[in-house]
C-alpha cells in the first residue's frame, strides 16, 4: 500500500512540473528546427536547450525520430512534415497515410506533444501541378488516417505557404489570392475550416527590405519608430512589416468568404550575408526577432485580429551550414551549435525571472519582508529632436497601448508638448512589453532611469528591471 502510495505520488508530482514546464514557456512562440547542417548538438542536448526558454512550440520539415523522441515529456508542442515526395502517394492510396501516421506518430504519442503535420512546404507556389492538384487529397487521406487512429483533432493537418500566393499584400486591407489558385485554395481552406486546422504562412520582412532598402522602410520592418503606413480601406495606420503581411493573409482570406485561424510558419531575419546583400546585420536580427518576440508578448494582436498573439515560428533554432544560397541562407540560427545565443532576444528563462537584489542583513531582528526589485522607467534622453519624439509617439500609441491620458482633458495632457506625451507613451510601450531593454530604446534615443517621472495627477507606469 505504501509502495502504491508512493507511485502516485510521484506520478502526481511528474504531472505538476510538467505543468509548470509548460506553463513558464509561451505557447505562439515557435522556432524552426531544420537539419541542413553536419554539425547540429545531438537532439537530446537540443531538447534541455528549449527547456531552458520560453519557446512553446518547434517545427521540424520532417519527422526524424530522435528529435522526436529527445522532445518527449517536455511539454513542448511538435509540428512535423511531410515531405512534397510523399504528396503523390498520400492522395492516391489511404494505406501509405494510415502506414505515416503508424511510423511517425502513434510511436511517440502523447508523450511528444505532436500537435500538427504539415503535409508539404510551400507546395502552391512550386510550379508543380501534379503536386499542387494532389495536395488537398493528401491533407484529406492524412486526416482520415488521423481519425481512424482515434487523433482526429487532437493532431491538425495543414500546409505551409509561401507570401507569394498573395496576387496583392500591400495595402493590408487590399491583400488578395493569385486567382490562378484561387479554386485550389477555396476547397483547402473548407477542409482546414471543417477540421479547425490554420492557414499556415511564411512572412519575411527582411525579403519586403530587400526588394524597398529605403531606411524608413527598414524602421517599419524592425518594429522601430516609423511614420507608419496608412491603410485608406480600413483607416487603420501599420506602425510594423509583420502586422501588414499578416492582416494581407486576412484579408484575401476573407475576401474568399473564411476566416480561418492564421499560423506563421516561418520569419526570420540573418544576422549576416553576402557583401552585395542588403539588410543583414547582427543589429538588425536582433532589433527584429527581438521586437516580434515582444510584440508577440504584448497580446496586442494585429490590427484586423487583435488581443490575441497568432503562433508564430521564428527561423531558426540553428544555423544550417549546408543550405545552398546566398549567405544570409546560412546565418539565420538564434543559437550556435555549442548551445550558446547567437544573440539575445530575451528567450531565456533566467533572463524572465531576474533575482530580486539581495537587500543588508539589519543588526536588529525585525519581521522579513519581501526583497523588492529596482523600479525603473523609459524616458527619452536629453537632446533629442522633437521630430524623433514624435516618431516614438506615433509608434507607442500605435502598438495598442492606452494613451488616453494624453487626450485633452486626460491626466498626462498638460504640459500639452510632445516631448512630455512621447515620455509618457514610450515608458507605458515599455512597461506593457515585457520590461525588455529591446523595448526602450527607440532607435538609441531613450534610457532607463530609477527616478520616477510621475507629476501631478500623471501617473508613469513603473515596474522592476
Amino acid at each position: 500500500m505504501a509502495k502504491l502510495l508512493q507511485n502516485e505520488a510521484f506520478f502526481v508530482l511528474s504531472i505538476l512540473l510538467q505543468a509548470l514546464q509548460i506553463a513558464n514557456s509561451q505557447s505562439f512562440i515557435g522556432v524552426n528546427y531544420g537539419q541542413v547542417a553536419d554539425n547540429l548538438p545531438p537532439p537530446a542536448a537540443t531538447a534541455k536547450l528549449l527547456q531552458s526558454t520560453s519557446i512553446g512550440k518547434v517545427r521540424l520539415y520532417g519527422a526524424d525520430p530522435a528529435i522526436i523522441k529527445a522532445l518527449a515529456n517536455t511539454g513542448i508542442g511538435i509540428a512535423i512534415g511531410a515531405a512534397n515526395g510523399d504528396i503523390p502517394p498520400l492522395a492516391s492510396d489511404p494505406n501509405f497515410a494510415k502506414q505515416w501516421i503508424g511510423s511517425n506518430v502513434l510511436p511517440y504519442y502523447p508523450a511528444s506533444n505532436i500537435i500538427v503535420i504539415n503535409v508539404g512546404n510551400e507546395v502552391m507556389t512550386s510550379g508543380d501541378q501534379n503536386l499542387i492538384s494532389k495536395l488537398l487529397p493528401a491533407m484529406q487521406n492524412m486526416q482520415n488516417a488521423l481519425e481512424a487512429a482515434t487523433l482526429g483533432g487532437k493532431v491538425k493537418v495543414s500546409t505551409v505557404h509561401s507570401m507569394a500566393v498573395l496576387r496583392q499584400s500591400e495595402p493590408p486591407s487590399s491583400g488578395m489570392f493569385h486567382p490562378q489558385y484561387v479554386d485550389t485554395l477555396k476547397a483547402m481552406l473548407g477542409f482546414l475550416k471543417d477540421t479547425g486546422s490554420p492557414f499556415t504562412i511564411n512572412p519575411y520582412p527582411f525579403f519586403a527590405y530587400q526588394s524597398d532598402p529605403r531606411p524608413e522602410t527598414l524602421a517599419f520592418c524592425l518594429f522601430q519608430p516609423n511614420a507608419g503606413r496608412f491603410d485608406s480601406g480600413t483607416n487603420i495606420k501599420y506602425m510594423n512589416m509583420f502586422d501588414a503581411q499578416v492582416d494581407g493573409v486576412r484579408s484575401a482570406l476573407v475576401r474568399l468568404g473564411f476566416e480561418v485561424e492564421i499560423a506563421v510558419a516561418e520569419t526570420g531575419w540573418p544576422y549576416k550575408g553576402d557583401s552585395n546583400e542588403v539588410g543583414p546585420s547582427m543589429e538588425n536580427a536582433k532589433a527584429y526577432n527581438g521586437n516580434l518576440i515582444n510584440h508577440l508578448r504584448s497580446m496586442v494582436g494585429t490590427p484586423l485580429m487583435p488581443g490575441k498573439s497568432i503562433d508564430t515560428y521564428l527561423f531558426a533554432l540553428y544555423d544550417e551550414d549546408l543550405k545552398p544560397g546566398p549567405g544570409s541562407e546560412r546565418a539565420f540560427g538564434l543559437f550556435k551549435p555549442d548551445l550558446t545565443m547567437t544573440y539575445d532576444v530575451g528567450l531565456s528563462k533566467s533572463n524572465q525571472q531576474t533575482p530580486a537584489t539581495p537587500t543588508p542583513t539589519p543588526t536588529t531582528p525585525v519581521n522579513p519582508s519581501p526583497q523588492s526589485k529596482m523600479t525603473v522607467w523609459c524616458v527619452p534622453k536629453d537632446g533629442i529632436s522633437e521630430a524623433q519624439l514624435q516618431a516614438n509617439l506615433d509608434y507607442a500609441c500605435g502598438q495598442g497601448i492606452d494613451c488616453s491620458p494624453l487626450q485633452p482633458g486626460g491626466a498626462c495632457y498638460e504640459p500639452n508638448t510632445v516631448a512630455s506625451h512621447a515620455a509618457f507613451a514610450m515608458n507605458l510601450f515599455y512597461q506593457k512589453s515585457a520590461r525588455n531593454p529591446l523595448n526602450c530604446d527607440f532607435s538609441q534615443t531613450a534610457t532607463l532611469t530609477s527616478n520616477n517621472p510621475s507629476y501631478n495627477s500623471c501617473i508613469y507606469l513603473g515596474g522592476s528591471s
